[in-house]
């Protein structure tokens, strides 16, 4: 078994931090540290599983069995250039470079969300496949972020269905 590392964002209403991390005790989160940040819990996994994707899966069930809703998967699948620069390592100003085609043979992905602002954002995934293209990230990594997006979007229309009924 490997043991794997991420996040879930929750909400839960009316829980302070001791009662929260009691209740995710209790439903086998003994793997996890949970803080309280701009009114969100933020559960940190060290989780043992056979894949990533098992991990992930058994801590969200665990999660959602004490009540708590889970907001999204950490880190998201939205990136911008700072972001990607933080993920693979190398400056933001070489990521820029990628971006506007002066590095490499301009093919970087294209961003997904606010295009014509000064703040565009990528889709991880692109972003992964293309480095795991140059050899800048393993194909597990890549692997990754398709389930933490995959995750993220099924949350993402489930709470826009809620929301419009």
């Amino acid at each position: 078994m490997k043991t794997f590392e991420f996040t879930i964002v929750a909400s839960s209403p009316g829980s302070d931090i001791a009662d929260l991390s009691e209740r995710l005790f209790e439903a086998g989160c003994d793997d996890a540290t949970v803080s309280l940040q701009k009114g969100a819990a933020i559960i940190e996994f060290d989780r043992e599983s056979r894949s990533f994707y098992h991990a992930l899966k058994s801590a969200l069930r665990d999660v959602e069995s004490t009540g708590a809703m889970v907001l999204y998967i950490a880190p998201e699948h939205l990136v911008s250039l700072s972001d990607i620069a933080s993920r693979i390592g190398i400056t933001r100003a070489a990521v820029s470079n990628y971006a506007i085609g002066k590095r490499d043979s301009g093919d970087f992905p294209i961003p997904v969300v606010r295009v014509t602002t000064d703040t565009p954002l990528w889709d991880w995934v692109d972003v992964a496949r293309w480095f795991f293209r140059r050899g800048r990230l393993s194909l597990t990594q890549v692997v990754h972020a398709r389930v933490v997006r995959y995750e993220n979007v099924k949350r993402l229309k489930r709470s826009e269905h809620m929301r419009a009924a």
